[in-house]
């Protein structure tokens, strides 16, 4: 485990409030944010409460008798890392916390939130990414609502802290993303076609014949990405990084429904004469 001394607070409160200042457009490292909130990430009215107990995969038990998960993550699955993140969130319980909610609750009734400790402004949610105990993750939602997540992600990664001590899978490596059907993964890799289609278009880390992941991206989806200057020739041969669920049909495939899930690591490549 990552000794909490081990990260900066410094940095963790300065990306903490970045993100919440950019949290209103989608953004990921390649795009400018949008201008507008998207309805997701509208946020409520801050309000006081404290945590009382911590529910499964992260749930927020209140004292009020709400509930609510931290905005932006996607709590960890394999149960040592399960273990630490939630140790990691019980040092705060009895505290009083700031949370602002964003959009509507989820279908569990449970409002996503971001959380400050009152008299020390640690942000629970930045805190546990930069630790390495949580990925970033836009859920259901069209757009990523807390962007600067992914810069203490990239510092957590870098590092090796966490989950991201563990090896993930080559986008073509299809037995090992195969191995991870239904579970979450963080993946990159060079994208060599990209096939558009009426009602979707397809990422193809691996040629046809071989065994790797296809990322499938919804009409609308394709549309916020060609929004942001994005075209099947602008794609083909750059590196991309990729989250989502894994699913195994003809092959190991992720199904994005939010643009901020697909980062461009690397410069366009100049056209070959």
């Amino acid at each position: 485990m990552v000794a909490r001394a081990d990260i900066s607070a410094a940095m963790i409160l300065r990306l903490s409030l970045a993100a919440s200042l950019a949290g209103a457009g989608a953004w990921t490292p390649a795009f400018a944010a949008s201008p507008r909130p998207a309805p997701e990430c509208r946020t409520s009215a801050a309000r006081s409460d404290r945590i009382e107990a911590l529910g499964q995969r992260g749930e927020l038990i209140l004292a009020s008798g709400g509930r609510a998960i931290l905005s932006g993550l996607r709590w960890p699955e394999e149960p040592d890392d399960d273990a630490a993140a939630a140790s990691r969130l019980l040092v705060h319980r009895g505290q009083a916390v700031t949370l602002t909610a964003r959009g509507d609750p989820d279908r569990w009734g449970r409002l996503r939130v971001e959380a400050l400790i009152e008299g020390e402004a640690t942000d629970i949610g930045a805190e546990l990414v930069a630790a390495g105990y949580a990925a970033v993750d836009a859920g259901e939602g069209d757009v990523l609502c807390r962007p600067a997540l992914l810069q203490l992600e990239q510092a957590a990664r870098a590092e090796a802290r966490g989950i991201w001590r563990r090896p993930r899978p080559a986008t073509d490596d299809g037995i090992s993303l195969r191995a991870r059907y239904g579970r979450f993964v963080v993946a990159q890799g060079r994208l060599v076609g990209v096939g558009e289609r009426s009602a979707r278009t397809y990422l193809d880390f691996v040629r046809r014949g071989q065994d790797g992941l296809t990322v499938t991206v919804s009409k609308r989806t394709w549309r916020h990405l060609q929004e942001r200057g994005l075209s099947a020739a602008s794609l083909r041969g750059r590196l991309i990084r990729v989250r989502g669920v894994i699913d195994v049909g003809r092959g190991p495939s992720l199904d994005i429904a939010s643009a901020d899930m697909i980062e461009v690591l690397d410069e366009e490549r100049a056209p070959r004469r």
